[in-house]
């Protein structure tokens, strides 16, 4: 499981871990110890949100997780609702008193839109009043890496044309049968990294055919599969499970896909979430 040592490196020169572990929709009680096994089995990059509200439950399994607080990679988000700088700065205060931490490591605005208008309304002057407290946050060594999430070029443009300090991550919803391949391009060339969430479309994948037939090529199972593609897209990878076993798998992923099966990954077009469609990042909008 080479890929737990694995570094990308951030356009500050921070470095963040390749592979990490998303913990939305585990449940409350479990994530300390969701937190725990993943850092007992290797991974150094936790994800949360103040949107999951489990930043407490994260920030107990960071700290008592046995491994020296400088060797993790802590990751939060600004609610999407927040628009407005004195709230924004009150939120960041918030995460880190609600985690138990003296700072992150990332910290992203949720969504360009309140999760109520997702892709509805521009909100570009709430935007850039919630990023100036994160490059606040950021000077003050709180955070010390900042970004987005969910941000269409358009987003990153009303950021990147008004700010000191550009976004260092874009995190988006990216897997194999959805590939924002302009987007993440227009990324890599202003030098933000991006973060697939959901690299296995939130389970919806592993029904595909297509995903079944290429992974059983490999010896591989889909979500490792799914993992592998979005790590060789040059994205971090944050699966979510609480399973031990799931998170060994999961990062049991040093295998290389062809480049003609990466270019038919990248083609795949499955973006059917089921129940899950109804949360806006699922919904096509």
């Amino acid at each position: 499981m080479t890929i737990l040592s694995e570094q990308y490196t951030l356009s500050n020169g921070v470095q963040i871990p390749k592979l990490g572990l998303g913990t939305w929709f585990i449940a409350d009680d479990e994530v300390p110890q969701a937190v725990r096994d993943a850092v007992e089995i290797g991974y150094r990059n936790i994800d949360t949100a103040q949107a999951y509200g489990n930043e407490r439950e994260v920030g107990e399994g960071v700290r008592s997780s046995g491994v020296p607080r400088d060797e993790l990679f802590v990751s939060t988000k600004l609610a999407a609702e927040i628009k407005d700088y004195d709230e924004a700065v009150a939120a960041i205060d918030g995460s880190l008193t609600a985690m138990g931490l003296d700072h992150v490591d990332l910290m992203l605005i949720h969504s360009p839109q309140p999760w109520h208008d997702f892709r509805g309304g521009a909100y570009a002057e709430g935007n850039r009043a919630a990023w100036r407290a994160l490059e606040e946050a950021y000077r003050s060594g709180r955070i010390r890496s900042i970004g987005v999430s969910n941000f269409q070029q358009k987003d990153l443009e009303n950021i990147l044309d008004n700010c000191t300090v550009a976004p260092h991550v874009n995190q988006l919803l990216v897997h194999a049968g959805n590939t924002p391949a302009d987007l993440v391009s227009y990324c890599e060339s202003k030098n933000v990294l991006v973060e697939a969430y959901s690299p296995i479309a939130h389970g919806a994948v592993l029904d595909n055919d297509e995903l079944r037939s290429m992974a059983a090529q490999y010896g591989v199972s889909v979500p490792q599969l799914c993992i592998r593609y979005t790590l060789q897209l040059g994205t971090v990878s944050l699966p979510k499970t609480a399973n031990p076993e799931h998170m060994r798998s999961n990062a049991a992923v040093d295998f290389t896909i062809s480049d003609s099966d990466m270019a038919a990954l990248r083609e795949l077009r499955a973006q059917d979430y089921g129940e899950h469609s109804v949360f806006p990042v699922y919904s096509g909008r």
